[in-house]
């Protein structure tokens, strides 16, 4: 019996690319058989689209939702933009500055710092396998900005979250957080891409390891969690499965029966 298409999406740091920021074969392979199956694959990162450009065309995909739902493009078009609002970013970093934890801004196709130089942001960068973006005063002139990196403890964090109710702060590291929209989230990307290509929430499946993948979850009829994400996102998942260096792709399809 055939089966009818499904929409997959991938996150990339920790669900596709296992430790060393490497595609294993196995979730290659996995993703090749879905493509020919007729199910539709897509990503669904924080990453900037200049970040993710690389899996991508590993992957050969058309369609991705970026900067954690913010930035949504299927075959080249652009379906759903939600930069920060220019007031709210402006405050953000004057309150940053005075706090001394640096910003990353992250616009649809480069970064820039907002110090010259800081140990906490080349190590999170590195761990991404990116490296340390330049510094312009300027950058955000006229720019659309689609996320920030915040480079705080956690034991910071809760000073941004009670002072900035109209951004949407989101732990990825624990020396870093994503900055969004109030209300952005994976999911409303998600969503946008499943609209625009007629899939249901439950034709949708997610494969993610971290809490950015919260909302995602909720929002899909399947949740996959991988082996090494926090104890709250394997909670919410339908199933956990392996880690990306133990082929969790390629069990998590598996046992959804997609493979």
């Amino acid at each position: 019996m055939t089966q009818s298409p499904k929409l997959i999406f991938f996150d990339i740091d920790g669900t596709l690319l296992d430790r060393h920021n490497r595609i294993p074969a196995s979730a290659k392979q996995a993703v090749l058989a879905l493509k020919e199956a007729g199910h539709v694959v897509a990503l669904a990162s924080g990453r900037s689209p200049f970040m993710l450009e690389q899996v991508r065309l590993e992957l050969e995909l058309e369609s991705y939702v970026s900067f954690n739902g913010q930035y949504v493009m299927h075959q080249g078009e652009l379906i759903h933009s939600n930069p920060i609002c220019s007031e709210a970013l402006e405050q953000l970093s004057a309150f940053a500055e005075l706090s001394g934890h640096p910003l990353v801004y992250l616009d649809h196709s480069q970064m820039s710092c907002s110090q010259e130089y800081h140990p906490h942001v080349d190590l999170c960068l590195t761990s991404l396998g990116v490296t340390y973006p330049g510094f312009s005063k300027s950058f955000c002139t006229n720019r659309l900005i689609y996320q920030t990196m915040l480079f705080c403890s956690p034991e910071e964090e809760t000073v941004y979250r009670e002072r900035f109710r109209d951004l949407h702060f989101v732990r990825w590291h624990p020396l870093s957080m994503d900055v969004l929209p109030a209300g952005g989230s994976k999911a409303e990307g998600v969503s946008r891409l499943a609209d625009r290509l007629g899939f249901s929430p439950e034709q949708v499946y997610a494969f993610g390891d971290n809490f950015n993948d919260l909302e995602m979850f909720r929002y899909a009829g399947c949740s996959i969690a991988m082996g090494n994400a926090p104890h709250s996102l394997q909670l919410l998942a339908s199933h956990v499965t392996a880690s990306a260096e133990q082929d969790g792709i390629w069990h998590g399809l598996k046992w959804a029966g997609l493979l």
